[in-house]
């Protein structure tokens, strides 16, 4: 039997209101997860995780201080992550009340530093010539909290980008894009796009209409943008091909060229798909050789599947470390860096042990992909239960519909803003104290007394 201490100390218990959830080790018996997972996910291979976590994640500060009273406590405390821990936000005021869409709102600018924002065409543009950039009554929080049935609505999961791009710029938030070019036509086209060959070059034109009306209304608001999501699956040298049928010819290169011109040099472009292998970073290599600007490879990691989620827990082949290391480092032959621009993470049954197995998954998963080297971000697709798209699971959120979080939500709560975080405190021997100290990478708040016996306090940014 496993005895991994680090899962006997660290979340060895969860709290969800009154409720105790144990999700430690295979040696503990209340675990939810089998003694084949814990094989896979053994002590070795969390010795691993934690030493690429110490290697990439963390760097040396040396730093003075002037004026500090001798003997009196320097505080240091870490305010934000270089790493970018996000999230969708497509559920922007439409969660049904008031107290609702305030807690879903205070997630943003606490355990997320990043928001990624629907730009979805068909439903951005629903009629030719009039994009619904701006918020109208239908997309206030009014509307919203008297729906009867919110999923009926056309721009459920689709608010106005307007207030929500307002709102991430308040809260000083990292912002993605998504998404600018998708061949997909349920999701991504409007019903006016032309559907046929005759029309290619229409589309083309379109394509590039979008983009530079886009361009010209956000210009650098945006951190940055998935310009071109899901187009590996036939990919050939040329770049002629889409998985999704009828698309301009070579519109991948097309679209991330006119970007480029478009947008400013200070916003980063990212090429977004689910298929990550050496055909993806093919596709990319060759994108980039013909002059398209791409900053960050964008990968896919969705368990939507609880029946896949429950496997896990049971100790098959699925998600495990190894599948990780394959996907990344396919991925990492690009030679750019990474963004797990979606993750989904189901439930498998809406009880206590099934949200314990999510919480574990998760746990897991993100400290592998934190502990990757030229990983950036981590995005969670469905914060909310319930709140998904037409055929994507109930029970993947780290919340409840009634926004009560689930052990998943306190397990990653606990990596993102108490173990990847250092803090700590020291006392002057000098009044110009030299600090030393290894950290996470990021912005601190440094805090202290003068010889005027009044607080101080400066910032410093490790990197």
């Amino acid at each position: 039997m496993r005895t991994n201490i680090f899962y006997s100390l660290i979340l060895a218990a969860l709290f969800v209101g009154a409720a105790f959830v144990s999700v430690g080790s295979a040696a503990d018996p209340e675990s939810p997860m089998s003694e084949q997972y814990w094989e896979y996910w053994n002590d070795d291979v969390q010795k691993e995780i934690d030493e690429r976590i110490e290697k990439y994640r963390k760097a040396d500060c040396e730093f003075q201080l002037d004026d500090v009273k001798e003997g009196s406590v320097v505080k240091v405390e870490q305010i934000s992550s270089d790493f970018l821990f996000g999230a969708h936000i497509f559920n922007f005021d439409q969660l049904g009340s008031d107290e609702l869409n305030a807690k879903y709102k205070n997630l943003y600018g606490t355990l997320f530093n990043q928001a990624t924002i629907a730009f979805y065409w068909k439903t951005l543009e629903p009629v030719q010539g009039s994009p619904r950039f701006e918020q109208k009554f239908e997309d206030t929080a009014e509307f919203w909290n008297n729906v009867e049935d919110p999923k009926s609505q056309p721009h459920w999961r689709r608010p106005a980008p307007d207030p929500v791009v307002a709102f991430c710029e308040s809260k000083g938030l990292q912002t993605t894009g998504h998404t600018i070019i998708w061949g997909n036509r349920r999701w991504q086209h409007p019903d006016w796009l032309p559907k046929d060959a005759e029309n290619i070059d229409e589309m083309e034109r379109l394509f590039e209409k979008r983009i530079r009306e886009i361009a010209e209304r956000y210009q650098d608001r945006l951190s940055r943008w998935d310009v071109v999501n899901e187009s590996s699956v036939d990919f050939n040298a040329q770049g002629t091909k889409s998985a999704y049928g009828l698309m301009p010819e070579d519109y991948a290169y097309k679209s991330f060229m006119i970007a480029g011109d478009a947008f400013p040099n200070t916003t980063e472009f990212n090429i977004n798909d689910y298929s990550v292998n050496d055909q993806y970073a093919a596709q990319i290599a060759d994108l980039v050789k013909r002059g398209a600007r791409i900053d960050n490879v964008g990968i896919q990691m969705h368990l939507f599947n609880p029946a896949d989620t429950l496997g896990i827990a049971e100790g098959k082949a699925i998600q495990t470390p190894d599948v990780q290391k394959a996907r990344l480092s396919a991925a990492d032959k690009a030679g750019l860096p990474l963004v797990l621009s979606e993750i989904t993470i189901t439930a498998p049954n809406d009880d206590e042990r099934g949200r314990a197995i999510q919480a574990v998954v998760a746990r897991n998963l993100y400290r592998y992909w934190f502990s990757w080297p030229t990983m950036r971000s981590i995005v969670w697709w469905n914060v909310v239960d319930d709140c998904g798209a037409p055929g994507e699971p109930t029970t993947s959120g780290l919340f409840t519909r009634q926004m009560e979080p689930k052990p998943s939500y306190f397990a990653l709560k606990n990596l993102i803003l108490n173990e990847w975080r250092t803090n700590f405190e020291v006392t002057a021997e000098s009044k110009n104290p030299t600090i030393n100290f290894r950290g996470f990478k990021g912005s601190y708040r440094v805090t202290y007394v003068d010889n005027a016996d009044k607080e101080q306090t400066t910032t410093i940014v490790v990197k």
